[in-house]
This record gives structure tokens, sequence and C-alpha cells, in this order.
């Protein structure tokens, strides 16, 4: 589709093509409302081969599930799909203006932000290189697929200490605090509790499928190594439109109420942009309900703000 084809203004635009922008495009669609999907093409996940938890799609590749998402809302009339990336979002006397990287601007009543977060993973050599692999934030997604193996923990604060506790359920854990994270006693005590092995040695590097080769030159072979990386919104519209954002556990999360709608009527949040914990089933919830929300604050007028 071409710029020119573009008419305004669309009854919501919403800002992110993967599960939850998908999702709320359906609502939308089935609603008969006229509906863009403006998308980067950056899903989150979309370095790892398969997808887990998420009820019949268990096992598929990640962007298979997404594909059928998007043939399955564009079979929709009334929704459209423009690749691009959206820079700028501001309001208008009639609704919101949103400029993509190619310098058009396309005109909406409603607002919807899917466009997720960036994981920024800590620097240990050969990480970035077996992340979504053999390297993971998530055990609902990933942890039984390492078939109660030997699992590392590679800590990057104190919520590293939930991994290190969570995971013994799918494995044998071993916490490499790696000067990032100290246990105090009780601490220490908690993850003796639940079996997890603290090595304090600094890590030097990954090698193999998922080994960790400490300082001293010890290697532990692992199955799989979780890590909880610093998150970033992955854009910058919601600062940009003002919309009220808080310190997560792993990085700044819209603020969002029940609905899904954020601090400014009228623009709604959906998926890891305003959820601090998210996975492809929770962003399919979110991306629904915002989808309802939007259509009945058309329907209904603004939804207060939260």
């Amino acid at each position: 589709m071409k710029p020119s084809d573009i008419q305004a203004p669309y009854d919501v635009v919403i800002i992110g093509g993967s599960y939850a922008g998908l999702s709320c495009a359906m609502q939308l669609g089935r609603a008969r409302r006229r509906v863009l999907v403006i998308d980067a093409g950056q899903r989150r996940n979309r370095y790892a081969s398969h997808s887990h938890g998420f009820l019949t799609q268990d096992g598929r590749a990640p962007g298979e599930i997404a594909a059928d998402g998007k043939r399955q809302v564009l079979a929709y009339p009334t929704v459209s799909w423009r690749e691009g990336s959206a820079m700028q979002a501001a309001q208008t006397a009639d609704g919101y203006a949103v400029t993509l990287d190619d310098g058009s601007t396309v005109q909406a009543l409603r607002l919807v932000l899917a466009s997720g977060v960036v994981d920024e993973l800590p620097p240990v050599e050969g990480l970035r290189e077996r992340w979504g692999a053999s390297v993971f934030h998530c055990p609902y997604c990933h942890g039984y697929e390492l078939g109660q193996g030997r699992i590392g923990v590679i800590a990057t604060g104190p919520l590293s200490m939930h991994h290190a506790l969570m995971l013994p359920d799918w494995g044998t854990v071993t916490f490499f605090l790696n000067g990032a994270f100290e246990p105090d006693a009780a601490q220490l005590a908690e993850l003796a509790r639940r079996g997890s092995t603290v090595e304090p040695t600094p890590i030097a590097r990954i090698a193999g499928v998922a080994d960790v080769v400490l300082a001293d030159d010890g290697t532990h072979a692992m199955a799989g190594l979780f890590v909880a990386p610093r998150t970033r919104q992955a854009s910058p519209l919601a600062e940009q439109l003002g919309c009220a954002i808080d310190e997560g556990p792993m990085g700044p999360v819209v603020r969002t109420d029940e609905m899904k709608s954020t601090s400014v009527a009228g623009v709604f949040c959906c998926g890891d942009a305003g959820r601090a914990a998210g996975n492809v089933a929770f962003a399919v919830a979110d991306g629904a309900m915002a989808g309802v929300a939007a259509h009945r604050s058309l329907m209904f007028g603004l939804a207060p703000a939260a």
C-alpha cells in the first residue's frame, strides 16, 4: 500500500503488529471499525524457534503464529496494514496524528500502543548469540523443554533471585552471581532450601550450547540459561504523548487500567509495553481487551484516564 493510498481519519491506529496488536485489530475489525496497523517487523520473540504455553499453539514457530494472525486479521475488509515505524504522535482537535519513518502522516480517532519492549542483555561474551535458542527469560515459555536438566541463572540484579528460586521446578539450578548480585544470609538460606547452588566466580564467556566458562577456566555445562534483562520501550510514542510511565522490575512500563487505557484519554496500550511480565498468551489477552475498550470509547465516549 502506497502512502498516497492512505485516507484519514481511521477509527483506530495500532502501533505494532505482533500478537497484542493483531489481537486488538481483530476485535476492532469484527466491530467493522476502520483500523490501520503500523508494524516495524521486530517481534520481541523473533529469536526463539518455538513458542510455548499458548493454548492451541504450543510448540509452533512464533513467526508462523504471527503470520497466521496477520492473514486472519487482514481478512476483515476494514483492517489495513502498513509496514514501517511510527516516529511521532501528537494529539489533534479530532484525535491523533501519527508520522511514519517515510514522512507520511495518518490520522486516527483512537490510538493503541502495542509496540513492545527491547531486551538489553548483560555484556557477557556469547550470550546474545544464544538468546532465544539456549538463553531465555521466561521459565513458563522455555523451562519444560530443558528436560529437568542443568539450568543456569545469570544474575543481572536482585530480580534474578526470583529466577533462581523459581527454576528448580524445571531442573537443577546453578545461580551465577557474576558480580551483579550478592545474596544476604536469609536469601542464601532460601536458595539452599530450593536446592539452588550459588557460584560466585565471574563469568568469562558462554560457549557450546549453554556452557558457562568462568574466569578461573572452570566450566559448567548447562542445558539452558536464564537471564532477566533490562528492558526499554521500543517506541518513543508513549513518552511523546505524555502517558504516565512506571518503573517496573525490568524497566519502564506504560501505566494502564484494567481496560488498557493509559493516562491520556483516547490512547490505549497492550502487550509488553504495558505489562511487566510478558508472553504470547498475555499479549493476545491484552490486545483483545484494548480492542474492546477502544471500540467502547468510540461508541460511548472517551474512557476515563488511568
